[in-house]
């Protein structure tokens, strides 16, 4: 049995990629593919290390059904591209990072996560950190979107 591999980069791992792990895996789950589809979330920065999402990103969550609580922050490096299949970035500056990263001789898939969305026209997933809560519904829109099409992707050119 194949098993797919996704990784979500954003900057620091605690608001736009664990919402993004915490809301695929649930469409995973959903789907009854949890045990072919592997997720994490990591960042390309070292700022939060160990470090649970941020709390409104929980709260934004925890309101549509996900639980990030046991999430914790991990910095991307350049063995992830050996383990993942998909490396899937939030944003144009955090992709520039990882390609600088990205081993020459990979085959893992790198690119933006709203790729994948199907009602989003943005390329990147915005950083909701320094605004509102607004932001953070807003990202779990765009991220909700992706997640459909990436499953959706999966499904149809990997297993």
């Amino acid at each position: 049995m194949e098993i797919v591999r996704v990784l979500f980069v954003c900057m620091g791992n605690i608001c736009r990629s664990p919402t993004a792990e915490a809301v695929f895996r649930a469409q995973v789950e959903q789907a009854a593919l949890g045990k072919k589809i592997q997720i994490d979330s990591a960042g390309t920065h070292d700022y939060h290390i160990g470090d649970p999402p941020d709390m409104r990103a929980q709260r934004a969550a925890l309101r549509r059904g996900y639980d990030m609580r046991t999430l914790r922050g991990r910095q991307v490096g350049a063995e992830d591209f050996g383990r993942f299949d998909y490396v899937l970035a939030m944003d144009c500056a955090n992709l520039e990072v990882l390609q600088r990263l990205r081993p020459h001789d990979t085959k893992s898939h790198l690119g933006l996560f709203l790729e994948f969305a199907r009602h989003h026209e943005a390329r990147e997933v915005p950083d909701p950190y320094y605004g509102g809560m607004d932001g953070f519904e807003r990202v779990l829109d765009m991220v909700e979107d992706a997640a459909e099409g990436l499953l959706e992707h999966i499904r149809t050119t990997r297993l």
